[in-house]
């Protein structure tokens, strides 16, 4: 009954805007509570830097750390500083994937600037400077993580294409669509909110994080207290601590309520919750 986070890791998609990219006013107002408590605000994004820094300004969130990239990218935000950045060779998942999905969109992350890809993706997916490459070029110096889209695939032929090339030697996770995010090996949104607490002298027991992305899933599982979107695939659902309501129905705003509404407000929420 005396816990109460100490920091508050949040995803973006789908937790903290809905998938047309709009931040709700019960989302807006939840977070300044956290804020006005002083308790740190963590965005943990598959997304990468510019097009977290959106979010981050609507919350009107303090300086403070920003992980990206599903934790390939921490940056401190502002002004701009990149803290941790962590790479590897494209090459063989980029040849692997071009022979299974001819057709797919790939892209690698030029952080703080855009992309360079094989073709563009869909209006409005990727943002900062596009640079067309061949995949050779796409292949020939270390990234921060690959992202493999096909708007004419489902998220499940993402989920059998992700088993078939069975991933050694990276980090990946199936997006809501037919996206795929391929990180360094062992990277993940996890390991860099752990570096995120050891700069902050947090106990991770003292953490509250919510999400509903498979990129989530060793999020929720790492945080003391991991909450779900009700509306989350059932593996996200079944790494966290508990299940709020579906994101329309404000599930964000309300587990944030919890710990950070005030006085008889706070006590309303636990009984409904």
């Amino acid at each position: 009954m005396n816990w109460r986070p100490e920091l508050v890791a949040l995803d973006i998609d789908g937790t903290a805007v809905d998938r047309q990219g709009r931040l709700s006013h019960d989302v807006r107002a939840a977070v300044a509570r956290v804020v006005e408590a002083g308790t740190p605000v963590v965005l943990a994004t598959g997304r990468a830097w510019l097009d977290a820094r959106p979010v981050f300004e609507q919350l009107n969130l303090p300086q403070g750390p920003v992980v990206c990239s599903n934790g390939a990218v921490s940056v401190e935000f502002p002004p701009l500083q990149v803290n941790q950045l962590a790479t590897f060779s494209p090459a063989p998942v980029i040849a692997d994937m071009h022979e299974l999905a001819p057709t797919a969109c790939i892209a690698v992350e030029d952080v703080g600037q855009g992309f360079r890809l094989n073709r563009l993706f869909p209006r409005g997916e990727l943002n900062g400077r596009m640079t067309v490459e061949s995949i050779a070029e796409l292949s020939s110096r270390p990234v921060t993580r690959v992202i493999i889209r096909d708007p004419q695939a489902r998220e499940s032929d993402f989920i059998g294409l992700a088993e078939r090339l069975g991933m050694h030697g990276v980090s990946y996770a199936v997006g809501w669509s037919a996206w795929l995010d391929i990180a360094p090996q062992g990277v993940t949104k996890a390991t860099a909110l752990q570096g995120v607490c050891e700069q902050l002298g947090i106990d991770p027991a003292r953490t509250l994080a919510i999400g509903d992305g498979r990129n989530d899933i060793e999020m929720l599982e790492w945080a003391g207290r991991g909450v779900a979107l009700g509306d989350a695939p059932w593996q996200v659902q079944a790494s966290a601590d508990d299940v709020c309501a579906n994101f329309e129905d404000g599930g964000t705003a309300t587990e944030l309520n919890r710990w950070f509404a005030f006085g008889a407000d706070r006590e309303a929420v636990r009984r409904s919750a």
